[in-house]
């Protein structure tokens, strides 16, 4: 069950934060936001490199008049007090940028995902794209709503005081600035190997997600096969994987910062000792020393700062990727540029036309060999035979989730390839196998189908589908919360909700795939006689393994191995005998 991270697209990772810059596309709607944001920075910078000259000149005027050191005092509070507001100001116009850029971006991310074919699904977990729009958007918030403006602010703040140092002293500065080089040399070689561990951290971490999210959908089952030591095992493999990766990152940029810290401050160390010495030669006064103090502190801190903050933005470079990935997806079914609309009303004519069809996780397995099936409107027709026959394949490219290798499928006389999806799937209504509840109260479920339905309409379906009955015993009835995956209901009841939920949408094209399989036999004699109504005037594909629930069935379709192998009636397929009579035989024969 331990996975290591899948990679969604194949694509070089940058060795630069000039990945962010992919984030301007979601920035852009909000300049005016940006631009005040900036000058609330530029402002805070601006004050702070003014400090300093306030300091020397009270240090340097200690000695004149009192009501002189009074003005510098109130004009360093003054300034003091400016800053204050400007770096409110600055937090909560970055802030609220950075949320709404997330939002934005998280948004962006699940409308392309929510709407990609199922080829998709078949090599990435959900749970890791789960990871990338919660765990990779927080790095991506706490970049844009803290650490670019914190970085650009001491960016100004290092440019501003190597101004103000060089104006204080130009010699002091030449020398301090030959540190400069072998500060950089560790930002430059180590920033590289950070951002590549950050990146194999990220995708740890998702992988840890998915394998979480796997094991805790499937809990029960987990459980009911005593795999919880194995489960938690695996879980625990991937969960360490990522700390080891996250423990290399944490040491890489540990050294870095130690390095770079060092070195600054032992720079400044060495220029300062200098420069205690030409106050003592009267060189330069104690105010110009304390200001060329501070100015250096606050550019040693900046570059500091800069090295750590270098780190961060190189860890949300890494999720920006992974983030475009995810948005550079590109679907393999595609509508196309200038669709032909399907017929309003629709009549419901299904043609399939020697279709052959390969999945690509089993290249090998022919899922429909050469295919042909013409279905009339209005017409119910039963696709049986063993699993693995190709009928639920039939009923997923009805609903074009792919596009056949060979042949084609069409509505109404149009190829699927030439509408929009959302255009005739909208005349499609679907009781899958395994029927999907969300965790919502049954009415939303129901809902679901036709959301504009009134709550006399969802009633009305509930009833049709024989759901009435026991949605109307839960403690507050049709509002009832149903849990994550309906697991307050039961199989039947989950399924007769699906049902409601089609019957709701009260379209031309009617699937049931399995839709019986999982009720008593009262419950399912019910829902037939539902099922049968809702049947009549639809064009209805019903799958089936229960030959009882297809006997009525216009033509019963026989599929074997990808192919049709019998068309007919109940009777005529029972006298002709064959794969139909056997499997009949099996189910109605009493032994």
């Amino acid at each position: 069950m331990a996975r290591g991270p899948r990679v969604i697209v194949d694509r070089p990772a940058t060795k630069r934060v000039g990945a962010l810059r992919s984030l301007w596309p979601f920035l852009r709607p909000y300049r005016v936001l940006v631009l005040a944001a900036l000058l609330a920075l530029m402002l805070t910078a601006g004050i702070s490199l003014i400090l300093p000259v306030a300091v020397r000149r009270v240090v340097d005027g200690f000695n004149e008049g009192a009501e002189l050191l009074d003005q510098y005092f109130l004009a360093a509070l003054g300034i003091t007090a400016a800053l204050a507001v400007g770096t409110a100001l600055r937090y909560a116009l970055v802030t609220r940028l950075g949320e709404r850029v997330v939002a934005d971006i998280r948004r962006a991310v699940f409308d392309r995902v929510i709407g990609l074919s199922p080829a998709f699904y078949e090599r990435v977990m959900t749970g890791e794209i789960i990871s990338r729009i919660t765990t990779d958007t927080t790095l991506i918030l706490s970049v844009i709503g803290s650490s670019v403006s914190l970085a650009l602010r001491q960016a100004l703040v290092a440019v501003g005081g190597l101004v103000m140092l060089l104006i204080t002293s130009a010699k002091l500065t030449g020398l301090l600035l030959l540190v400069v080089p072998l500060v950089l040399a560790p930002i430059i070689i180590l920033g590289r190997r950070l951002r590549g561990l950050s990146r194999e951290n990220q995708d740890w971490i998702a992988a840890s997600s998915g394998s979480a999210s796997e094991s805790l959908l499937a809990a029960q089952t987990v459980q009911a096969f005593t795999a919880e030591a194995a489960t938690r095992a695996a879980f625990t493999d991937v969960t360490e994987k990522s700390f080891a990766a996250a423990r290399r990152r944490i040491a890489t940029r540990a050294v870095m910062t130690a390095l770079v810290i060092f070195l600054i401050f032992a720079g400044v160390t060495g220029v300062l000792w200098i420069g205690a010495r030409d106050v003592r030669m009267g060189a330069m006064t104690v105010g110009e020393l304390v200001q060329f103090v501070i100015y250096s502190v606050m550019v040693a801190g900046s570059v500091g700062a800069l090295s750590e903050l270098w780190g961060e933005m190189q860890r949300a470079a890494g999720a920006t990727e992974r983030l475009g990935e995810l948005l550079a997806t590109q679907d393999t079914l595609l509508d196309p540029a200038d669709p032909v609309p399907l017929p309003h009303p629709a009549r419901g004519q299904i043609d399939l036309d020697r279709v052959s069809f390969h999945y690509p996780s089993r290249p090998d397995v022919s899922a429909l060999n050469d295919v042909t099936l013409n279905i009339a409107p209005g017409e119910t027709v039963a696709l049986v035979g063993p699993s693995g026959a190709g009928k639920t394949t039939v009923v997923q490219l009805i609903q074009r989730f792919w596009d056949p290798e060979r042949g084609s499928v069409s509505i109404d006389g149009i190829d699927l390839r030439r509408m929009a999806r959302a255009d005739f799937r909208r005349a499609i209504a679907l009781v899958p196998q395994d029927p999907v509840i969300f965790g919502a109260t049954a009415r939303d479920n129901i809902r679901f189908g036709r959301p504009e339905a009134t709550d006399a309409e969802i009633e009305a379906a509930a009833r049709a589908a024989h759901a009435h009955e026991f949605l109307t015993a839960l403690p507050d009835g049709y509002n009832s919360f149903v849990g994550e995956r309906g697991v307050m209901l039961s199989g039947g009841q989950k399924q007769r909700i699906a049902i409601a939920r089609a019957i709701l949408r009260d379209a031309p094209i009617l699937l049931l795939d399995e839709a019986t399989s999982a009720l008593d036999a009262e419950s399912e004699r019910l829902v037939q006689d539902a099922v049968d109504a809702l049947a009549r005037g639809r064009t209805t594909i019903i799958v089936a393994h229960r030959l009882a629930t297809v006997k009525k069935a216009d033509r019963i379709v026989v599929m074997q191995d990808g192919r049709i192998v019998q068309q007919g009636t109940h009777d005529d397929l029972v006298a002709q005998g064959g794969l139909y009579a056997r499997l009949a035989r099996l189910q109605f024969t009493d032994r």
